[in-house]
């Protein structure tokens, strides 16, 4: 079925020059029409921020991926004749028709897409920085995660834009993409259960069950085997950080290494002293004694470490902690348990396992 395109400003003014002029003066025109479009969205993006959230709605076509699939999928999904109707994580209902040309405006999701055997047509800064993906010249970069481009983005023409609903420059700019009448919406993964939904929920769009076997079932297989093996095991007691260059601050089992850690048995000491969560005590810390203490980062690794050291590790106590002197301080390396592992989520949860029950690292794959 061939794919029914939407119409909006930009297209029908280059669309109506092209009739006249030619194929060259199409491109022209359609340029003219994008940039006077994204002038005004960005007028709107400036008054609509705080309104409520609005669905976008977009057109295209995609194959059918099989039963088992269409199940794992977030939210309440339903497909129509070559649309999938869905709720996304921000409470939009969204219908997607057509995804010939994405967006992703972050570099996780931008590879979960190619995961699912998409191709990008736009991509933030991230998918090549921190991500390392081979975008290719013909991939617009659109920005930043924090400060995505509207403007871009709308130049790129896309389809169907792909989201991050933990951040509020892109929740933002909802209004003017639905203005705009571009199909968008946002994911939130924390655990690989998301993941796999996202993952599951995109093979749909791209009709490739195979690459949800092999990205998503066969993870999830290896993820199973960890679990069953440490289910029994006497659970350890851990400490998790979060360290920046300003700060600081313990995390409990709402972010993606926490739950890891719950999932795999460790005993988050934050669930008993919840007041870690916004401020450092090293006298609960102590009280405690943690069996391990693992330290993620944010930002530049170097300056988070710097001022851990400068702030936490010179002090005496922490140099006394059981951790600390068994060499069972750690810092997790960002590529597994900062950004997004994606395809790679059972190779940090066996990470995460052989360091918390190093008698069963041998069993571990």
């Amino acid at each position: 079925m061939p794919n029914a395109r939407r119409t909006w400003p930009g297209r029908f003014l280059a669309k109506l020059i092209a009739t006249h002029t030619g194929e060259q003066t199409m491109k022209t025109g359609k340029q003219i029409g994008a940039a006077v479009l994204a002038a005004a969205l960005s007028a709107a993006l400036l008054t609509g921020c705080g309104a409520a959230q609005s669905s976008g709605s977009s057109t295209a076509s995609s194959a059918a991926a099989s039963a088992a699939s269409q199940q794992a999928q977030p939210g309440s999904t339903s497909q129509g004749e070559g649309a999938y109707t869905f709720t996304d994580a921000v409470g939009n209902t969204v219908t997607v028709e057509s995804t010939d040309r994405v967006v992703a405006t972050y570099g996780s999701y931008a590879e979960t897409w190619t995961l699912a055997g998409g191709t990008l047509v736009g991509a933030t800064q991230d998918a090549i920085e921190e991500r390392g993906m081979d975008l290719g010249e013909e991939v617009a970069i659109i920005g930043t995660v924090k400060e995505p481009n509207l403007e871009e983005i709308i130049a790129a023409d896309p389809d169907f834009v792909i989201m991050n609903a933990d951040t509020s420059s892109q929740v933002d700019m909802d209004q003017a993409l639905t203005q705009a009448g571009i199909t968008h919406a946002y994911y939130r993964v924390d655990s690989f259960e998301e993941y796999l939904d996202m993952l599951a929920q995109l093979c749909q769009f791209t009709g490739r069950q195979d690459l949800y076997e092999q990205n998503g079932l066969a993870v999830k297989e290896q993820i199973d085997q960890i679990r069953e093996l440490v289910k029994d095991e006497e659970n350890p007691t851990v400490l998790l950080l979060r360290a920046y260059s300003t700060g600081v601050k313990a995390k409990g089992a709402d972010n993606m290494v926490g739950y890891m850690l719950e999932d795999l048995g460790a005993d988050n000491m934050v669930a008993r002293h919840e007041s870690l969560l916004e401020d450092i005590n090293l006298e609960e810390i102590i009280a405690e004694d943690p069996d391990y203490i693992f330290i993620t980062t944010m930002g530049s690794e170097q300056q988070a470490m710097d001022y851990m050291a400068q702030n936490v590790e010179n002090n005496p106590a922490w140099q006394q902690l059981t951790a600390v002197q068994n060499d069972r301080c750690l810092t997790l390396p960002k590529d597994l348990f900062h950004y997004k592992p994606n395809a790679r989520w059972g190779e940090s949860y066996a990470y995460l396992a052989k360091i918390l029950y190093p008698e069963l690292a041998g069993q571990i794959g």
